[in-house]
């Protein structure tokens, strides 16, 4: 590959999915778009950056973007961002939402669907206290080859064992083969979208919670900003947003600001200084407690949002 075909691609993938990548990345391109030659039968990167210039088959100018888009993912990752979830903006949610009594969250960047599923995960056990409340997961991704794995909701052994408690994954996974499947329920619980982050959302609605998570560090400051801007505009006023832990707004945005008590959690400028009211715990039950199965969930009165 050229220095000018490098280049090309640099632009083209920067254009269509906000990766930017540096010179160093060469070595990337060159290993993930390989397997993307052979399934094409393509004589290699040259005739394929020929096909994305002549820009007439779709079908390998997505399979180019989603070779290039990092899919790294694993249940409750980092874990902060699902304590924050579980024990402050959960119960805050409770309170906050008691009229309306429905909760919006989007999962930006969603993967295979470990982190809606293990949101799905903490609100069904937290399913008591959300008797008669609607509450929608919403969940995009630009690849749609890992959303359709993500709907099928099927891991192997190594995704399941990793970040996902040994409790949760007995009571909410069944075996299949080799692999593990999460239950019907939950799977129901997850709306997923394609989505590119590029493109507007404001058809998506308003949230009350947004997970961009790790992937925001893929972009250049001016996508970073952009993005950011425009997920304030679907934020509700008193609305939370959680980035990766080596992302940040300082020096990118003003449209969110830090949370002045919780490392990584960001809130709308519109809310002002909003220093978090402490709230009761909404601890996970042990293997041992009891707990509602997904029928009871449905008993309780939790409505979830359908497709």
């Amino acid at each position: 590959m050229t220095e000018t075909e490098f280049d090309f691609l640099r632009l083209y993938l920067k254009q269509r999915s906000g990766l930017a990548l540096t010179a160093e990345k060469r070595y990337l391109v060159e290993s993930r778009l390989s397997p993307v030659c052979r399934r094409f039968n393509l004589a290699g990167l040259t005739e394929l950056i020929g096909c994305l210039r002549l820009a007439r088959d779709g079908a390998i100018e997505r399979a180019v973007v989603e070779a290039m888009t990092t899919n790294e993912t694993f249940f409750f990752r980092d874990r902060t961002p699902f304590d924050l979830f579980r024990d402050v903006l959960l119960p805050g949610a409770l309170t906050a939402r008691a009229g309306q009594r429905r909760l919006r969250i989007w999962c930006a960047a969603a993967s295979t669907g470990q982190e809606p599923y293990s949101l799905a995960m903490l609100l069904a056990e937290a399913a008591p206290r959300l008797a008669g409340w609607r509450v929608e997961i919403v969940a995009t991704d630009l690849s749609t080859e890992v959303l359709e794995k993500a709907r099928l909701g099927l891991y192997n052994q190594f995704e399941v064992q990793r970040g996902l408690p040994v409790q949760l994954m007995l009571k909410h996974f069944t075996q299949v083969g080799e692999q593990w499947r999460i239950a019907e329920g939950l799977r129901q619980m997850v709306d997923f979208r394609p989505l590119n982050l590029l493109q507007p959302f404001e058809q998506l609605g308003t949230f009350d919670i947004v997970y961009c998570r790790n992937v925001l560090i893929y972009f250049d400051t001016v996508t970073k900003a952009d993005v950011l801007r425009r997920i304030a505009d679907q934020l509700a006023p008193d609305g939370a947003v959680l980035l990766g832990a080596a992302e940040t707004v300082i020096g990118i945005t003003e449209s969110l600001m830090p949370d002045p008590e919780h490392r990584g959690l960001y809130r709308h400028a519109r809310a002002g200084t909003s220093a978090t009211v402490p709230v009761p715990s909404l601890a996970v039950p042990s293997a041992a407690a009891p707990t509602a199965s997904v029928a009871a969930t449905a008993a309780a009165g939790l409505r979830w949002a359908t497709r």
